[in-house]
């Protein structure tokens, strides 16, 4: 098959497992305080895996028609929609208005997302004890600028995010927020920042890690050196894992779906793996699917004995998301005309860029996971000085002739004879 087809679709399915994971256990969200305690019950309304799903599954069509055919990617939906969520408790006006739009929120209040996200944050980690899964938050901010303690408080409570208010102008600060970013991943993201511009007021991360091994393992002395096709038709040779098993599946038209579990008998998270036909493209499988096709993918799977092969990989992935966001729904917040005025009340504020970093390594033994989104803030009111620091041309003329009386280029200032 097509290096595409296999790993793309691989990959995808890697996009969406941690969101769909949330619906193992869903219940209705009950009003009033969230339980900061975990207990590993996930209360998450069916309505809200749904619509995250779906921004998944668009997220991760968007990216690979940026890409191209031949690329490979690996985001994560769940890091991006959380980071999403704790901006969007900073906007006000149509700038919240789009962010929730985007994120398939616009059905629920802003209270109801807030809980689900709190509840996602003290109970994902505690699903399956046999597998690591970690999610941190926080928020670094230029010490001379205000950020609303209202905003820094639902931060707190509901993200668990640390908030720290730092010197921007001092090169340091970038190794700290880097090498938080490092922590929070067990070392796989390692920079994510490599400058603070002199307009950058305020940081926000995400970090989502994921360490599982494969219910059933892959024998290492089962892999083997295999042929694998590329999309332009070439051929190179891989380290195909190989397994016989009963596992889930399910055929489609246009493709083959199988699922690998992690951890425990009773697993709680999977990959599942779409292997698109031979007469098809991942990404075509790709941009076919939708959140409802997911959940009834997931319905008509059944138990088979299934001999697959699975290359091994590992992969670091980087993807600035501010054209993709914008052309799903929320343009305003990167314009001059956005209003983050819950985050400072003197306004002034746009999203100057969103950016995700992704690692992922798959192996005989399992998969390790890794993810930051990084949301950037900067004032509309710093003005960069135009400083004539450097040879320049001049022109002296007649504004309403257009006649041009002089051309002239300074090189040297100190220079006062030619």
């Amino acid at each position: 098959m097509m290096k595409t087809s296999l790993f793309s679709a691989m990959t995808l399915a890697m996009t969406s497992f941690l969101v769909t994971a949330v619906s193992c256990q869903t219940s209705s969200v009950n009003p009033g305080p969230a339980n900061t305690v975990p207990t590993g019950e996930l209360r998450v309304s069916a309505p809200f895996v749904d619509q995250t799903s779906q921004f998944a599954f668009d997220l991760a069509k968007r990216v690979a028609k940026a890409g191209g055919e031949s690329e490979n990617l690996f985001i994560s939906p769940l890091s991006l929609h959380m980071a999403l969520g704790m901006i969007l408790n900073g906007a006000s006006a149509q700038t919240a208005q789009e962010i929730q739009k985007t994120l398939n929120l616009d059905a629920q209040t802003l209270a109801e997302a807030n809980q689900t996200y709190q509840n996602l944050m003290v109970n994902l980690p505690a699903v399956d004890p046999k597998v690591t899964l970690q999610l941190a938050n926080s928020v670094w901010y230029r010490n001379t600028f205000e950020v609303a303690t209202t905003f820094q408080d639902v931060l707190k409570q509901t993200f668990k995010a640390n908030v720290s208010a730092q010197d921007f102008n001092d090169p340091a600060t970038v190794g700290k927020i880097n090498s938080w970013a490092s922590e929070k991943t067990n070392g796989k993201i390692p920079k994510v920042l490599d400058a603070i511009q002199p307009d950058n007021v305020l940081f926000l991360l995400n970090a989502l890690y994921f360490k599982g091994d494969w219910k059933t393992q892959f024998k290492p002395e089962s892999t083997i050196d295999s042929p694998f096709r590329l999309v332009t038709g070439a051929e190179k040779t891989v380290r195909m894992m190989r397994l016989e098993t009963e596992m889930r599946r399910a055929f489609r038209p246009t493709f083959t779906a199988f699922e690998l579990p992690y951890g425990a008998d009773n697993s709680k998270f999977a990959m599942t793996v779409l292997l698109p036909a031979e007469n098809t493209t991942a990404t075509a499988v790709m941009n076919s699917l939708t959140g409802a096709d997911w959940s009834q993918l997931q319905k008509d799977m059944t138990v088979s004995k299934v001999d697959i092969g699975l290359p091994k990989f590992t992969l670091n992935y980087a993807v600035k998301l501010n054209s993709i966001l914008s052309d799903m729904g929320m343009p305003t917040a990167f314009t001059d005309r956005a209003d983050f005025t819950k985050m400072n009340p003197k306004g002034n504020l746009l999203l100057s860029f969103v950016k995700q970093n992704t690692f992922v390594a798959v192996d005989e033994k399992g998969t390790e996971a890794a993810a930051v989104t990084t949301g950037g803030f900067s004032t509309t009111s710093y003005k960069e000085p135009t400083l004539c620091n450097r040879p320049f041309v001049f022109v002296i003329h007649e504004k309403t002739s257009g006649t041009v009386l002089f051309v002239g280029k300074i090189a040297d200032p100190t220079k006062t004879n030619s």
